[in-house]
């Protein structure tokens, strides 16, 4: 009985780390996007980051976070806060400025 405690926490940590990283990667490439696909304008309008720096940030972390499958965990946790203050920052001030005209 106790030789199989182990063998059970790997596999919960193996799934919770799977779970961490799909969620990771999928927050990462929506602002990634998003941030493509917005004009460049309406970020120095908003008084933020330039678009470059912005996809610069999320991609590096992006691409590093798919490269080591996020084994290198501070660089996933940066890109998930780099993301999600894109997300629920920039991206509402991108959406005021154009009237909430728009898909996102």
């Amino acid at each position: 009985m106790a030789s199989s405690a182990p063998v059970f926490y790997d596999d919960v940590r193996n799934y919770i780390d799977l779970v961490v990283l799909l969620v990771s990667l999928i927050v990462q490439s929506v602002a990634l996007i998003h941030c493509l696909i917005q004009r460049g304008a309406g970020f120095q309008a908003i008084g933020t980051l330039p678009k470059g720096a912005w996809a610069a940030i999320i991609g590096v972390c992006l691409v590093i976070t798919f490269l080591t499958q996020g084994q290198l965990l501070i660089f996933s946790m940066i890109g998930i806060a780099a993301a999600l203050v894109y997300l629920l920052d920039v991206r509402p001030g991108l959406k005021d400025l154009s009237d909430g005209k728009g898909f996102w």
